[in-house]
């Protein structure tokens, strides 16, 4: 979870992407609840961007009821230095899963695992279809399911197969062998790569519902999902067709398909479609939301428009009669330098 969720600016400002909410409970909430309803017990979160953001929502150590240990990296490792880093820390000797943070997904991970075990794999990933594959790391299997090739962002039209990496794997500890310490190293350019040419890694096709969350596009589709009854509800979510109880609404605003976070006002004659307010958020009168998303605290003043999946950052204040089509507000020149 070290990346630092620049798809996702300006949402992530100040908030790592994991913990934006998903329809009431954060991604990170989401993840670690399928891993509790499996029987796991123990998470450890490998933290790099704004790591005090996870402590101060989880000052017990736990999360959906499974402990948390926090692995901060000191500096960015890549995908296979962070797991390492975040194995060593937590003294890790035995198999695991690895799992992105931003993929929301119905997977069988129990499924998942019975596969590795069958194949007697050093590695498992599993694998999804995905229409443009290009932006994802290819994964060829033969007949027996064993990886032929592991294409990391092929360039489009080139790519043997759209069955693209998951972002979940099964891994035992022998892998962290491969992984030089206190450097950066991919997982998935020179790890996987490596047990390909060993015949150690697996891969599980699966077409079960996966979104990895990390752009706009994708994270208000991922809250939307929920509405459109593509996801359970689960995580303790305490929304009603997407509209927490502590919201306002007046009695002539017009909300249709949208999540409505806690404490938000929704002002006479306004307009909200298809879109994601994040908590607190004040739509004035005769304005309109519509296939954007408005973070927490933000002010979308009179008769303002925010459309075209617009993203509007936290405690912004949208003068009223403005009109933004896919805009980014505050925009790239006025975020800090990483």
């Amino acid at each position: 979870m070290g990346g630092f969720g620049t798809r996702l600016r300006p949402l992530t400002l100040g908030v790592p992407k994991q913990m934006l909410p998903v329809a009431g409970p954060t991604m990170l909430e989401r993840v670690v609840q399928r891993l509790a309803d499996l029987g796991i017990d123990e998470v450890i979160l490998s933290l790099g961007y704004r790591p005090e953001v996870f402590t101060e929502a989880f000052p017990d150590g736990s999360c959906c009821g499974v402990a948390l240990t926090y692995a901060v990296e000191p500096e960015p490792l890549d995908t296979a230095g962070a797991i390492a880093f975040a194995a060593d820390h937590a003294g890790l000797d035995e198999r695991f899963l690895a799992l992105n943070g931003d993929v929301l997904t119905d997977l069988d991970l129990e499924g998942l695992i019975n596969h590795h075990d069958r194949n007697a794999a050093r590695a498992t990933i599993a694998l999804t279809p995905v229409e443009d594959p290009s932006r994802y790391g290819v994964v060829p299997v033969d007949s027996d399911g064993r990886v032929e090739a592991f294409i990391e962002k092929p360039d489009p039209g080139d790519a043997p197969s759209n069955w693209i990496n998951a972002g979940t794997y099964v891994l035992e500890p022998s892998v962290l062998d491969l992984v030089p310490r206190g450097t950066k190293v991919s997982i998935e350019r020179e790890v996987f790569p490596e047990l390909v040419s060993g015949g150690d890694l697996f891969a599980q096709q699966s077409d079960v519902y996966w979104i990895d969350a990390g752009t706009p596009e994708a994270y208000l589709q991922a809250n939307l999902d929920y509405l459109d009854g593509r996801r359970d509800t689960n995580g303790g979510s305490a929304f009603v067709d997407g509209i927490d109880p502590s919201a306002q609404l007046s009695s002539d605003c017009t909300v249709s398909r949208s999540v409505i976070g806690r404490g938000c006002v929704v002002g006479s004659g306004a307009s909200i479609a298809d879109a994601v307010l994040l908590d607190g958020v004040r739509v004035q009168a005769g304005a309109r939301v519509e296939g954007s998303i408005v973070g927490s605290g933000t002010l979308v003043g009179e008769s303002a428009s925010v459309t075209g999946l617009s993203v509007v950052g936290s405690d912004v204040d949208i003068a009223a009669g403005t009109k933004l089509v896919g805009d980014r507000v505050p925009g790239p020149e006025q975020w800090p330098a990483i």
